[in-house]
């Protein structure tokens, strides 16, 4: 199992050189990835009081793609992983390109992760269509992979059409890692049909092994073999107490999880530091070495 950690975007805050650190000391500490959410940006709740989402516009957040070009040169061996990208308010060209510039410049070392997501604030903001997400979501799939493994795409799909050209430079990775995140049922069967691996967020219970089941069942439907997908789990060490986090892991392994996120974020972390402090609490208990 490879063990990585959730980059505390709405803790961190915005020195640069405490990002540096956080990056530098989870590498060195032996952990092999490190995985950002994505949101764009947050509603004002001044004039929405029933607003239920988890994030507004005071909560920040680090662009993917460009916090992980800034630690891809400050890093060595780190993975990057978008998780995830809310794919269908953005345009699929642009990820493409974006994505492919980052496995160029940090040698290899991103695994991108896309998603639906949940906010209509957001959808509204970019110009794009809140209602049709997951079906787009599919279709930008398949452009991203035509785009990230060919020198040039001719596409003729519902909502894309590129006419012989494509980019360059294409990634180091050939393919591309490309997974999907999303809890609901469809979202999951999605995963295992047109993705290389799943993130699951929650414990490893009864509702988890059925989503596998929808997850595998979906390779499985469309031909391919659910024992070459990945899936990365979710340890949150605010929510799971330090005793329990080894038989946490233990579960997931036994589910079949290839991977694995630490999530330091609602744990009462309330500098850089300590949560560089808690991931080091975290190796220690886990076993994770340099």
């Amino acid at each position: 199992m490879r063990i990585g950690v959730i980059f505390p975007q709405v803790e961190i805050g915005n020195d640069p050189l405490a990002i540096r650190d956080y990056a530098q000391a989870a590498e060195g500490l032996g952990f092999r990835h490190v995985l950002a959410y994505d949101h764009v940006l947050g509603a004002d709740l001044t004039n929405r009081p029933d607003w239920r989402g988890a994030y507004n516009r005071t909560t920040p957040f680090h662009e993917p793609f460009v916090l992980f070009a800034y630690l891809a040169g400050l890093t060595r061996a780190l993975e990057f992983v978008t998780g995830v990208i809310i794919l269908p308010q953005r345009q699929t060209a642009l990820v493409a390109k974006q994505a492919a510039a980052l496995d160029v410049l940090s040698g290899g070392r991103l695994r991108v992760g896309v998603g639906i997501g949940w906010n209509p604030v957001e959808y509204q903001a970019l110009g794009e269509n809140f209602k049709n997400r997951a079906a787009r979501l599919e279709e930008q799939i398949a452009v991203l992979r035509a785009l990230w493994s060919q020198p040039s795409v001719t596409f003729h799909g519902r909502w894309h059409t590129i006419e012989e050209a494509g980019i360059n430079p294409l990634p180091v990775q050939q393919p591309l890692p490309l997974w999907v995140g999303g809890s609901a049922e469809a979202a999951v069967e999605r995963a295992g049909r047109l993705a290389d691996g799943w993130f699951p967020q929650r414990a490893p219970d009864d509702h988890a092994r059925m989503l596998l089941e929808h997850f595998r069942a979906g390779a499985v439907a469309a031909g391919r073999d659910p024992a070459t997908l990945g899936i990365e789990a979710r340890l949150s060490i605010g929510q799971v107490p330090e005793h329990e986090w080894v038989p946490f892991v233990e579960a997931w392994r036994a589910l079949g999880a290839t991977h694995l996120g630490i999530n330091t974020m609602g744990a009462g972390l309330h500098t850089p530091q300590a949560h560089i402090e808690a991931l080091g609490r975290v190796a220690a208990a886990l076993g994770v070495k340099p």
